[in-house]
């Protein structure tokens, strides 16, 4: 079925002397370059300070500048600054990703804080992004593509990692409180100072909205604080504590049939759905660098814990898996490093371990919804909590050492290499016997049992200078990702189904192996007459991919990797400097994503386009900054048509939207901002699909107003 012609139509870098840390003022942008240029520094391939010049790999950066300027409420409003990445919009401040792959919720991304990963493989959560204090953030750094030897697990279409603030370098207080449409409310706090030796800073986010949509509320506090202390010289400890609560209605995803999607798009038909979040992390990283070596020790805690109504799985008939999940861990783990310069050749060499261990339980109830109406409008206005169907604690370790190297033959020439050896697993334990008969229903039930996986990432990276001011680099690398638990230990079935099925479908889940990734890139970054580029091509290949498969006879869900991709692309960074108040940042990419290999019975995929896939991204911004006070800015984004099933058979025609920002000072102390998202009041689609063979759409935010008043002390 084509709806080509349907209304879907147009739809930190490493501590440094305290003394020199930045002071923050009311310049909330400055007239400077926003997209990579050689002599920036970026801190996620090593873990330190590193310039982009004697970095193989395609890194975009978002400046604390520009995270000060948008003061994201959601990922999507800073993401696609960068080339090739971008977050669609699922519900409140929850997300999907697509950095070189098409939207999912797959893990395939390792999202960081400080270089640490926010949760523990094997728990990966696709919203992980919202237990980040990501408007207060000291800056944003996204590794397109498998990363280096450094990381593990999880990076196939690569890793964002969101810098915490560094401490100011004097007392200082700043609020910002900003309204807005739909019952927007948010109050941004922020304390600091240097004295001696410590730096201390400390910033809080209380967020509410009432949602543009019926039952689509959500609010959240979030505390981000860190402590950076000079111990001598040549040592220095940076502490950092961050803690997040999420409370928020989930059926904001909830797609809309194209009656409701273009008449009526507040329509919720799931709003029993909802999503309860606790994220706490802490960390404490040493660091001490004598002439030539670096030592460096950060051990780390994560608390995580999620009540879970998921809308994506409220299904009517034998297929469904209508559930409250109650998922918890906790994670316990070290990350040792040592470097050490060479003058010879300019030779340097990375020696490491990554370390962890945590424990995590699943509790399941299936829940009785009350429906009514049919198809993809059916509606779930109540429901009623059952039996128990998963009850099981599961224990996941990770001992994983790696080495990187690099080296000069020549004065223009640097290569660098690595291989990490990653062993992790899961110790499973489960609270019902294997093939435990629940209710009315059937559950995949595994007995006690432990799973290990070792697997051996290469690396290889060059750069060669073709003058001081233009740079050519690549990479080949490789990457991979551990089933998680709910791959290993959750697969669910539904009604009909006998001991003996469900217990092949549990067979099939712990038979799964690491899915793997292989990637080659070529770019060429540099300066040119004030103009500032990055342009990269790359072909991603992944394969072992997981196929899920529900027999419609048996309705027994069956997982197993056979499935593989391709993943081919062109993306490009451009920031034009237009005399001294004006500049053009462009970020755009064209990419193609296809099945090389999938087939399930009766399904067979391979040569299609991937659904949700679009082939273009962009995202342009024209900023005025006549002074430090002021600044007005106006973005257009830009996404691509992309299949709306797997099959082909319809299609979402993408769209363009325009947004406005900007503010000025009120004296020294005061200063008014504001913003229009949305700003010509396009309907759009956060997402599109076939449900039940008729196109289905998540309507995006209409126009939508905020106006902001920050204080300073």
């Amino acid at each position: 079925m084509s709806c080509t012609s349907s209304p879907l139509s147009g739809i930190g870098q490493r501590p440094i002397a305290l003394a020199i840390a930045a002071t923050f003022s009311f310049s909330a942008f400055s007239v400077q370059a926003q997209q990579p240029v050689l002599s920036e520094i970026t801190v996620t391939g090593t873990r330190e300070g590193q310039s982009l010049d004697r970095t193989p790999a395609s890194i975009g950066i978002v400046g604390e500048d520009a995270v000060r300027l948008v003061k994201p409420s959601h990922p999507s409003q800073i993401l696609s600054q960068v080339p090739g990445a971008a977050a669609g919009v699922t519900n409140g401040e929850g997300h999907n990703t697509a950095i070189r792959q098409p939207f999912t919720t797959a893990p395939v991304y390792l999202f960081l804080e400080d270089g640490i990963p926010i949760r523990s493989t094997g728990f990966f959560n696709h919203n992980a992004l919202y237990e980040i204090n990501l408007p207060q953030a000291g800056g944003i750094e996204v590794n397109r593509g498998p990363t280096t030897a450094l990381y593990g697990s999880d990076a196939i279409g690569g890793a964002v990692n969101v810098l915490t603030r560094k401490p100011p370098g004097a007392g200082e207080i700043s609020l910002f409180a900003e309204a807005g449409s739909f019952g927007w409310k948010r109050l941004l706090g922020s304390a600091g100072t240097t004295a001696g030796d410590d730096g201390v800073i400390a910033n809080a986010n209380l967020t509410h909205t009432d949602g543009w949509r019926s039952k689509t509320a959500y609010d959240r506090q979030s505390v981000t604080a860190r402590w950076d202390r000079a111990i001598d010289a040549n040592t220095v400890l940076k502490t950092v504590f961050s803690s997040t609560d999420i409370d928020q209605e989930t059926g904001a995803n909830s797609p809309l049939v194209m009656a409701d999607y273009l008449d009526n798009p507040t329509r919720n038909y799931k709003p029993i759905a909802f999503r309860k979040v606790s994220a706490t992390r802490l960390s404490a990283a040493w660091e001490r660098e004598t002439g030539d070596t670096l030592w460096s020790l950060t051990p780390y805690f994560r608390d995580n814990s999620m009540d879970l109504l998921a809308s994506f799985k409220l299904t009517a008939g034998a297929t469904g898996d209508n559930t409250i999940s109650y998922s918890s861990n906790q994670s316990y783990g070290v990350q040792f490093k040592w470097r050490q310069d060479y003058d010879q050749r300019r030779a340097r060499v990375i020696v490491g371990i990554d370390m962890e261990n945590s424990p995590g339980a699943r509790k399941e109830d299936r829940i009785n919804a009350t429906v009514t109406g049919a198809g993809a409008s059916r509606i779930y206005s109540a429901y009623t909590v059952g039996a128990r169907v998963y009850d099981y604690k599961v224990i996941f370790h990770g001992i994983s050492p790696y080495v990187h190297g690099e080296y000069s033959p020549t004065e223009s020439l640097r290569f660098s290499a690595g291989l990490r050896h990653d062993h992790v697993g899961f110790k499973f334990e489960n609270n019902f016997a294997a093939g435990s008969v629940l209710a009315t229903n059937q559950y995949g039930q595994a007995g006690n049992t432990s799973i290990n996986y070792d697997h051996l990432s290469p690396k290889f990276g060059a750069t060669y200078a073709l003058d001081r001011d233009t740079h050519l680099y690549g990479s080949l690398n490789h990457s991979f990702r551990a089933p998680s638990e709910g791959d290993l230990f959750r697969p669910s079935t539904g009604t009909g189904v006998t001991a003996g099925q469900a217990a092949l479908a549990a067979q099939s889940a712990l038979a799964l192996k690491p899915v793997k990734g292989d990637q080659a890139e070529i770019g060429l970054r540099g300066r040119a007459a004030g103009i500032s580029y990055d342009v990269v091509a790359y072909e991603l290949v992944k394969t072992d991919d997981i196929l899920t498969y529900t027999d419609p006879l048996t309705n027994v869900r069956s997982s197993s990797n056979n499935g593989s991709t391709r993943h081919r692309g062109l993306e490009a960074a451009i920031g034009i400097p237009l005399g001294r108040q004006w500049r053009a940042d462009i970020a755009m990419s064209k990419a193609r994503h296809h099945y090389r290999n999938w087939v399930v019975p009766v399904v067979t995929l391979s040569g299609k386009e991937m659904a949700a896939a679009p082939r273009s991204l962009a995202n342009s911004r024209l900023t005025w900054a006549p002074d430090e006070g002021t600044s007005l800015q106006l973005e257009w984004t830009h996404m691509g048509s992309y299949w709306l099933d797997d099959a082909n058979t319809g299609k979402y025609n993408g769209h363009d939207l325009l947004n406005l920002r900007g503010g000025f000072a009120l004296g020294k102390q005061l200063r008014v901002s504001g913003s229009i998202t949305n700003l010509a009041d396009k309907r759009y689609a956060d997402s599109a699909s076939i449900s039940g063979g008729v196109p289905v759409a998540s309507p995006g935010l209409p126009r939508t107003v905020y106006l902001g008043l920050e204080a300073k002390w």
